[in-house]
């Protein structure tokens, strides 16, 4: 996917998030922290810092594991969804990093908002 290509995908995707949540995700980081709260399916509620953060790793692992980055290992004692690591993450500058997630978020939605 070229970079033209993923920034019209991504504006469409925070459009149908707009849509199905009533407001639309400020950044990446955002999309990021929905997805944690889906995976962790306790449904909306107060997160503390740190757990959002934790949230926010939940997704990135989730999104990633479609591209066998990431697999699932199981929930530890507090029910929350831990990952192995399966292959490194390949290396890239920030903007480089940013768009390789978005790569995967944009896969991810599209497999679950047919």
């Amino acid at each position: 996917m070229n970079e033209n290509l993923i920034d019209t995908e991504w504006e469409l995707l925070l459009d149908q998030l707009q849509q199905l949540v009533g407001k639309r995700p400020a950044d990446l980081n955002a999309v990021l922290f929905l997805i944690g709260v889906q995976e962790l399916g306790r449904g909306p509620r107060r997160f503390s810092k740190e757990a959002k953060q934790d949230l926010m790793h939940i997704a990135v692992c989730r999104v990633l594991s479609q591209s066998d980055y990431y697999e699932f290992d199981g929930y530890d004692k507090d029910g929350w969804p831990q990952w192995k690591l399966l292959k490194p993450i390949p290396h890239a500058d920030l903007l480089g990093q940013e768009s390789f997630l978005k790569r995967h978020v944009i896969l991810y939605f599209q497999r679950i908002l047919v």
